[in-house]
């Protein structure tokens, strides 16, 4: 039980501070372009569909999940098309970017290049050629809605009408509550603070090369750690379930053409994030557990692949989150597994980035997942064949 409930509180800590708080400055920044530009980027983005798939790679690229997150509901709400969002994900490396950037410089720039070309030209054919996307997506209809249609989406393009993005995803009215208003923006104002700590906690534990960090409290800074992690994600938790509703914006997972004021950009990234850390906390505790319960080691099983090498990091990809890829990305920093492995998951793996797009369109997220995994598996392969056969790492990248 001690063991269960340290990896609990594990989970709750290392969610916020090595997730939530690198998504909370992309989508800030974000946010404030679009409230100084007063939607122009949103608007030329959605004008401009030869730039998209090439946009979204570059949003994909920066290290963390932030920019690829940002992406996912300008695509629900039909501003994007579904080559771009395969683009962004396929680009996207997730917190292990920066692990591997580290721990292997070298192989990081490879790796995340040559998945930041594989995006563009996935994303391109997919808008351009379909690729068979309308196949794909009518073989799992039964799951969700139609969310995809050749490569296009959205109700301006003639998509379904159940992802029209209407008034009801701009600013609504807050409830009122003699409680409840001032307790939400105490808590909206203590997860910002948080937030701040975290970030620098996050960016102090990435240089130091992603440590195991102690469970304990105090001033030291497993101690701070633990406390702001808990904090930050107690408080995510507390705006996401009830306080949303009381901020004068309760829409997650929409994306919004601009904002009023700075107040109101705070607000709307809070509640994104807010919105992630509980998809990323139940990710990590179903990842944990699984590991701790069923025994399983990563590092042992990807060691032990050999010729599968890259399509078991393509394969490893699939899982939804950060965590196995950034055990990944340290075994190949200690020399267990080829490049083309860590490649192929680069290239697979889609971070916390598919969890806003899993809550609002299951169908469209399994569709861009099997997207993301078919130029992993042919890069990887190939990398495989031609730089990696015979040789632990290959490349000379490590």
């Amino acid at each position: 039980m001690n063991e269960l409930l340290e990896v609990f509180l594990a989970s709750v800590r290392d969610g916020y501070v090595q997730v939530s708080a690198f998504v909370a400055v992309t989508v800030l920044l974000f946010g404030l372009v679009q409230y100084r530009t007063s939607g122009a980027l949103v608007e030329r983005l959605s004008e401009n569909e030869r730039l998209q798939p090439f946009f979204g790679a570059l949003m994909g690229l920066t290290p963390g999940c932030g920019g690829a997150i940002v992406m996912m509901p300008l695509y629900v709400r039909g501003t994007v098309s579904f080559g771009t969002v395969v683009a962004t994900l396929i680009a996207t490396a997730g917190d292990s970017a920066f692990v591997i950037l580290a721990l292997a410089p070298k192989a990081g720039l490879y790796a995340y290049g040559i998945a930041f070309g594989a995006a563009i030209v996935s994303g391109y054919a997919i808008d351009k050629f379909g690729m068979g996307v309308g196949r794909v997506d009518n073989a799992v209809a039964n799951i969700s809605n139609t969310a995809t249609d050749g490569g296009v989406v959205s109700a301006s393009r003639g998509g379904n009408p159940a992802h029209e993005y209407d008034a009801a995803c701009g600013t609504s009215t807050a409830r009122e509550s003699s409680i409840l208003t001032p307790l939400s923006h105490a808590v909206h104002a203590l997860w910002w603070v948080s937030a701040g700590i975290a970030l620098a906690l996050g960016v102090m534990y990435l240089a130091a090369g992603a440590p195991e960090v102690p469970l304990e409290l105090g001033t030291s800074f497993a101690g701070a750690f633990t406390i702001v992690g808990i904090t930050g994600t107690t408080a995510s938790f507390y705006i996401y379930f009830v306080g949303r509703h009381y901020l004068g914006d309760g829409h997650v997972g929409r994306a919004r053409d601009t904002f009023a004021n700075v107040h109101e950009t705070l607000v709307h990234a809070a509640q994104e994030t807010s919105f992630v850390t509980v998809w990323v906390l139940t990710a990590y505790l179903l990842y944990e557990y699984s590991v701790l319960l069923l025994n399983i080691n990563v590092a042992e099983l990807a060691a032990a692949v050999g010729l599968l090498a890259p399509v078991a990091g393509a394969a490893l990809g699939l899982i939804p989150g950060c965590g196995p890829q950034i055990v990944l990305a340290t075994v190949y920093a200690d020399g267990g597994i080829p490049f083309s492995a860590l490649t192929a998951n680069a290239i697979s793996q889609d971070g916390d980035a598919l969890f806003p797009l899993i809550a609002i369109d299951k169908k469209a997220a399994i569709v861009a997942s099997i997207y993301t995994t078919i130029p992993a598996l042919i890069v990887g392969i190939g990398l495989h064949v031609l730089f990696d056969f015979g040789s632990a790492t290959g490349f000379g990248v490590l």
